[in-house]
């Protein structure tokens, strides 16, 4: 194991290394190069920071306003009747819109039912078989300047739900 921890404390620096030293045998000017990508990188940040805002303004309207708890209320009854539990809702909801959001949602549900429960297990699941798609259209499409992102929101929910749909089935199946 302490060989594992070694070379997993070394890797990075040797690459960065490694990359310093091969760019100087082919003569490129890597000071320069590295200050010219770390331009364009921040200029992209700066570019992407409106988008970002408009996406947590709306998550944070959306968990604030009650309108959440109002539709998982609404779809409660629907759900245990196909057998998904209703505290797993708001985790579905808010995993195509925010990792970070999805991940806190997961962590209280692990810490109120526990992570070797049926709710712990699925939302572990759903956190790996689903994707933050939302955040996806509107970060790496608003960075490259795509306007028209219909196509690609309705494949990337459908995928979402295909997620949600095998992660139930398959918790369902296994841990039952």
């Amino acid at each position: 194991m302490t060989y594992l921890t070694s070379l997993s404390v070394w890797l990075i620096p040797l690459l960065i290394g490694f990359v310093v030293v091969v760019a100087s045998f082919k003569r490129v000017p890597t000071y320069e190069t590295f200050v010219s990508g770390a331009k364009e990188g921040f200029s992209m940040a700066v570019s992407i920071i409106p988008y970002l805002v408009g996406m947590l303004v709306a998550i944070y309207v959306f968990r604030a306003s009650g309108a959440m708890e109002a539709l998982v209320g609404a779809m409660a009854p629907v759900l245990s009747w196909v057998g998904i539990p209703a505290d797993i809702v708001p985790l579905a909801l808010m995993r195509p819109i925010s990792g970070t959001g999805a991940l806190g949602l997961m962590t209280d549900l692990t810490a109120v039912h526990g992570p070797d429960s049926y709710i712990g297990r699925l939302a572990a699941t759903l956190q790996g078989s689903t994707d933050t798609t939302f955040y996806i259209l509107t970060v790496y499409f608003g960075a490259v300047g795509i306007k028209k992102m219909g196509d690609a929101l309705k494949v990337g929910l459908l995928a979402d739900l295909v997620g949600m749909i095998a992660a139930v089935v398959v918790v369902s199946l296994v841990f039952g």
